[in-house]
């Protein structure tokens, strides 16, 4: 790749693979695969194995669980609904979800579940599109009755296991009071897994059929999916959740025969996508390109327009800075810039190397992508170390630290 005239600095791209590099070598992150992307170029580092003891290499096309980076794919398919008027911002979801219809809300966010009030008004695609439907996660509220019920009935995830299927799920979601009125504060994830439910009950299709034919597919997005089919499972690494006091490498999944190896009941648009650098790379590209891959339009501008800038009022802000600061030991930075557009964050404030404007999101599982509408610039970096222990997180602040400086121009 040769020196300035490409916008990319040789010098900032050996600091990056050094940065990289010493991460591995701690022996905290057994691998690593990381893209940076601009205008029509692209640079790859895959450091590293697959296994903490050894075993294959990382390579470029190696699969990942994306864990909370699937929120900016998954939210896709609801604004190709949008697009066609086939789901209205500010209306009702009953119609398709009628097991939110006449919701109950606690008098207090940490009171008992029986002292409650009816909602002032449905919940709306708006409501699940911002993550203020009134439900999930709230660092605030940990110890409350609410979250321990919320957790029983409706956290399945890669370390907690399966979810039943949909209908199943939302029944026992439907059982729940909300924790706030639809549309008053912004909390964590679980929007984005009945935003994916509801996809698939206006299409009358499973989600992820809906989104390899409108989103996947034309992206040409072909090893993102919500598992990882036998041919191409020695491409996926085991996932590791390393012991908070020992460091010890810990399996949370294995590749073969684990959770990611077969097609799971629950398709999880807030975590459950597997996928490639190249693939988020193409991804983030059509968004940076307002919509379009080639001469394909994928989404509208406005719908690009729409997930990509705050979406918050100045209360939800408010609130959802709050929140994160009192967990900023354990983040590293993540969450703390800013807004919420439709299923990524969206920079408001300057407060580290990335410029106001950058979008995207991070996983649990050790993965990040974002894009910079300014720089024209999409980084990710995926590995396989869970944020049991901050290395991961450190890792991924160090990437974005040391990727501002690859550019030159």
């Amino acid at each position: 790749m040769s020196g300035i005239n490409n916008g990319f600095s040789e010098a900032g791209l050996r600091r990056l693979r050094e940065v990289l590099e010493r991460h591995v070598e701690s022996q905290r992150i057994p691998g690593l695969v990381a893209l940076v992307g601009r205008g029509g170029r692209t640079h790859v580092e895959a450091i590293g194995s697959m296994r903490h003891d050894g075993g294959s290499p990382m390579r470029r096309d190696t699969i990942f669980r994306m864990a909370s980076t699937s929120k900016p794919v998954t939210t896709a398919a609801a604004m190709v609904l949008l697009d066609e008027c086939r789901l209205r911002l500010d209306e009702p979801v009953d119609p398709w979800l009628p097991e939110l219809a006449d919701r109950r809300v606690l008098k207090r966010p940490d009171g008992p579940l029986d002292d409650t009030v009816p909602a002032r008004r449905p919940i709306t695609v708006r409501d699940l599109l911002t993550s203020t439907f009134g439900l999930g996660v709230d660092f605030d509220l940990l110890d409350s009755p609410i979250r321990a019920a919320t957790f029983e009935r409706t956290d399945y995830s890669v370390v907690s296991g399966p979810a039943p299927e949909p209908d199943e799920w939302m029944r026992r979601l439907g059982e729940l009071p909300l924790s706030y009125q639809p549309g008053e504060r912004w909390q964590y994830d679980l929007s984005n897994e009945v935003l994916g439910v509801l996809v698939a009950r206006v299409t009358g299709r499973p989600l992820e059929a809906f989104l390899r034919d409108r989103i996947l597919d034309p992206l040409g997005m072909r090893d993102t999916a919500f598992h990882v089919p036998a041919d191409k499972i020695d491409r996926l690494p085991p996932l590791y959740g390393p012991d908070p006091h020992t460091g010890e490498f810990l399996v949370w999944d294995e590749a073969e025969g684990g959770r990611s190896s077969r097609p799971p009941e629950f398709q999880g648009a807030g975590g459950g996508l597997v996928s490639t650098v190249d693939d988020y790379h193409a991804y983030f590209r059509m968004l940076l390109d307002h919509g379009m891959h080639g001469g394909e339009r994928i989404l509208s501008r406005p719908a690009v327009e729409l997930m990509t800038t705050n979406r918050l009022t100045p209360v939800q802000q408010d609130a959802r800075d709050t929140m994160y600061r009192n967990i900023a030991h354990i983040t590293v930075g993540q969450g703390q810039h800013g807004g919420w557009g439709f299923g990524m964050a969206v920079r408001t404030r300057r407060g580290d190397h990335a410029p106001i404007g950058q979008f995207g999101w991070d996983g649990g599982t050790g993965t990040t992508a974002y894009a910079d509408p300014d720089n024209q610039l999409t980084g990710v970096l995926l590995t396989q170390v869970g944020m049991s222990t901050p290395d991961s997180a450190r890792l991924i602040h160090d990437f974005w630290a040391t990727l501002y400086q690859v550019i030159d121009d």
